[in-house]
C-alpha cells in the first residue's frame, strides 16, 4: 500500500504522537548545539584546511581538502581525524543522557571516542594550520 488515507490515516499518526509523547526525553542534542554555537560566536575560527572544499586549482594549491580522510573508508567508519579547529580539538559537545535510547548511543559514542583516541595516539601529530598570506 502506497499511502493511508482518511479515516484510517489518523491511526498511525496517533501512534507516532503517543510514542513520541511517552518516550524518555533528553535535551543533550540541544545543549551540545547551544555550547557549539556559543563557542562559534565567542571566537569565530577558520574551518580546518582538510575539511575545506577545493573546487579551484588555487584552493587545491593552498591545501584545501588535502589529507581529508573519509571515515566510511576506515574500519567501523572511525578514524583519528579531528574535525574541529585546533583550538577546539579537545572540546566535547554531545553528551548523551542516561535515559531511553540515549543509553545505547552513549555506549557507542564512548567506544568511538576511545577508538579515535587510540588511533590518534598511534599516529604522528598532524596539524591543520592555515597557510600564511603572501607578504606585500
Amino acid at each position: 500500500m502506497d499511502f493511508v488515507g482518511l479515516p484510517e490515516g489518523v491511526i498511525p499518526l496517533a501512534q507516532g504522537v503517543t510514542y513520541l509523547a511517552s518516550a524518555p526525553k533528553s535535551n543533550a542534542a540541544y545543549v551540545a548545539m547551544s555550547r557549539a554555537r556559543e563557542d562559534a560566536v565567542a571566537e569565530p575560527l577558520p574551518v580546518p584546511l582538510h575539511l575545506r572544499n577545493a573546487p579551484t586549482a588555487l584552493m587545491k594549491k593552498l591545501g584545501y581538502g588535502r589529507d581529508y580522510r573519509y571515515p566510511h573508508d576506515d574500519e567501523g567508519a572511525i578514524n583519528e581525524q579531528i574535525y574541529l579547529p585546533d583550538k577546539l580539538a579537545d572540546r566535547v559537545y554531545y553528551q548523551p543522557s542516561e535515559r531511553g535510547y540515549e543509553i545505547r548511543i552513549r555506549e557507542w559514542v564512548t567506544r568511538a571516542r576511545q577508538a579515535r583516541a587510540k588511533l590518534r595516539a598511534s599516529q604522528p601529530s598532524k596539524t591543520t594550520k592555515l597557510p600564511r598570506p603572501p607578504q606585500e
